[in-house]
């Protein structure tokens, strides 16, 4: 994908029927784009990060997200990063392993799942090229109408006190598609537009190598106190380890010596976790916090991905829904005019977000599971895990993979 100025990007969209502003360039806002723009729009595609998508956490992408990747012609190019999820395996608050699992026969009837780092996910949706401005944040947004009126400020290279140009653009379509903690969603909500969930967990992702007996092997370690996952991506692996926010305030490495007093079993995939992590200069944080916003759509703007509905990770499912609901919005839009927009906005919101919101429901109810602080909990969870399938706790998620969202019509209605 190009790198390229707004005003640049702002002539190529000024002649389109539909003239869209996307907000972030993250899995949600790039899918989008890249889709619009397979149907002949030209997008004004901007991000307040700066270029070069690092490797970032590492993502479990279920079939919910191959639409899109077919759609946009790079699903090999997909397969190519990534690898293939098969196996489970649940070890113990000791470590002791408790059980393991086939994946793919849950999985495979639906499609690929297949671990794949977050930066090689943006590196394969931006394939297909177009252009995008980095350093550009959303100041203000004003409905007019008939249009939204967005003023973009550019951080420009040298810029004096970290200023730098005010852009001002014109548009029918302003999605909002930037992450879990969204500048524009409180602009179109206000404070009390959005319920945040705050397990009070956090922890840390790091790095790791891996074995080549379990590179297909998806590890995860409930602990009373802690949670260990590893989880393989091309070449190497994934890893998460992390507690309750009071006693992850120490540095990595000391919460590691702590985790590691209470285990009896530190080998294969866990101890590289511990390992990496321990070891790692400077760990990306994950707070395991997520959100849900009021409603999606205000007029000519609409919130898409972890802006409206941020996940926890504990069902794997957040960036594949992103990319669902990406696919299903583009489906809503195309063939729409100027005119529909609000209309097609709020059916897509109808149609799309009770899904999205049940794929949320089940990642809140996994967190309670896996979250525990108490041994005796602890215990009882590990006697429920040795007995009870894996299928049984990714049923929901099953469900939604045996039932996609329907395909709107081409009017921009939808059905």
């Amino acid at each position: 994908m190009r790198e390229t100025d707004v005003r640049t990007q702002l002539a190529a969209a000024g002649g389109d029927a539909l003239r869209v502003l996307v907000v972030g360039a993250g899995v949600a806002g790039l899918s989008v784009a890249q889709l619009l723009r397979r149907d002949g729009l030209h997008p004004v595609l901007v991000e307040r990060g700066a270029p070069g998508a690092a490797a970032g956490y590492v993502l479990a992408l279920l079939p919910v997200a191959d639409p899109v990747l077919d759609a946009l012609g790079v699903r090999e190019a997909y397969r190519a990063r990534s690898t293939a999820l098969r196996r489970y395996r649940a070890r113990s608050r000791t470590g002791r392993v408790l059980r393991e699992e086939r994946l793919d026969r849950l999985v495979d009837p639906y499609g690929d799942y297949r671990g794949i780092a977050r930066g090689e996910l943006l590196r394969t949706l931006a394939e297909p090229g177009g252009t995008v401005s980095h350093g550009t944040t959303v100041t203000a947004l004003a409905h007019t109408g008939s249009a939204v009126r967005a003023t973009l400020t550019t951080r420009g290279p040298g810029a004096a006190g970290g200023g730098g140009e005010r852009v001002e653009g014109e548009f029918d379509l302003v999605v909002a598609a930037d992450g879990l903690r969204s500048a524009l969603r409180p602009l179109l909500l206000g404070k009390r537009g959005t319920r945040v969930v705050d397990t009070g967990w956090d922890g840390w992702v790091a790095w790791a190598g891996t074995d080549a007996a379990e590179d297909d092997l998806v590890e995860e370690t409930w602990g009373a106190g802690f949670f260990a996952g590893s989880y393989p991506v091309l070449g190497g692996t994934g890893v998460f380890v992390g507690g309750p926010r009071r006693r992850t305030a120490a540095r990595s490495s000391r919460f590691v010596a702590a985790v590691r007093e209470r285990l009896t079993d530190t080998g294969g995939a866990l101890g590289r976790a511990l390992d990496a992590v321990a070891a790692a200069q400077d760990p990306y944080r994950w707070p395991l916090t997520d959100c849900r916003s009021s409603r999606w759509a205000t007029g000519r703007v609409v919130l898409l991905g972890d802006a409206a509905a941020g996940f926890l990770p504990t069902a794997g499912v957040g960036a594949g829904m992103a990319m669902e609901s990406a696919h299903v919005l583009a489906a809503h839009l195309r063939g729409a005019g100027a005119p529909q927009v609000p209309a097609v906005l709020a059916a897509y919101e109808r149609q799309q977000r009770p899904r999205v919101h049940a794929a949320q429901r089940t990642s809140r109810q996994l967190a309670t599971l896996v979250f525990r602080r108490h041994r005796a909990l602890a215990a009882v969870r590990d006697l429920a895990t040795a007995r009870v399938g894996l299928g049984t706790a990714l049923a929901p998620v099953t469900r939604l993979l045996a039932h996609p969202p329907p395909t709107p019509r081409r009017d921009g209605h939808g059905t």
